[in-house]
């Protein structure tokens, strides 16, 4: 279950809410009967209805980058977006840019590829760029080689590469958000956890400096 309560239909006035909830849920009430088209329960968008103008936020910010305003290839972008899941180990993002991908007819063996696209021979060089500047984005903070920049500039303008920075960062703060409230397919168990010693395990044999 999420962290946080979900909003019913009958419990709001809010336009942007009541939109949202008809464009993905039809008339139903989406916390009494859950599930979207993609397969996931959609409490991310029953949580966030919590607070309506940070609903309004976030629906904008889907709508800038699926804006045919944009410069940069869909492909391109979408790519960075899955690699940010990926490594924010969002199950949610990855998962959900995974069919987006294959919704823009990208060859399953490049979705499959992505965790270790660093060795796979199948993206050709301006996508390794783009996937190189992900992980600066989302692994290291930001911090980016001259080379990696130069790599992009080498393929991108200006505004791809920065419409490329903004998306993916975007998403790097969903996987984030997503993650710390247990929505979607993130609500899973910590996979860092103790592993049970053997009943006959004394601390004494882990560190017995004393037998040397």
């Amino acid at each position: 279950m999420p962290r946080l309560r979900q909003v019913s239909r009958k419990d709001t006035d809010s336009e942007v809410v009541l939109k949202t909830y008809d464009l993905l849920f039809g008339d139903r009430d989406p916390v009494a009967e859950p599930g979207t088209a993609t397969g996931t329960s959609g409490d991310w968008w029953t949580v966030f209805a919590l607070v309506p103008d940070c609903l309004d936020h976030c629906n904008r910010g889907f709508a800038f980058y699926r804006s045919p305003r944009r410069k940069l290839d869909p492909v391109l972008r979408e790519l960075a977006q899955t690699r940010a899941g990926w490594a924010k180990a969002s199950q949610f993002v990855f998962s959900q840019h995974c069919k987006s991908l294959r919704g823009l007819r990208v060859p399953e063996e490049k979705i499959a590829a992505i965790p270790h696209w660093q060795v796979a021979a199948c993206f050709d060089a301006k996508e390794r760029a783009v996937l190189a500047y992900a992980d600066c984005l989302v692994l290291q903070g930001g911090r980016t080689p001259d080379a990696v920049f130069e790599a992009l500039k080498g393929f991108l303008s200006d505004e791809e590469i920065l419409e490329l920075t903004y998306i993916t960062c975007l998403y790097d703060m969903h996987a984030v958000m997503t993650k710390a409230l247990k929505l979607e397919f993130d609500d899973r168990p910590e996979p860092i956890v103790e592993v049970a010693a053997p009943d006959d395990f004394s601390a004494r044999d882990f560190l017995d400096t004393g037998r040397r």
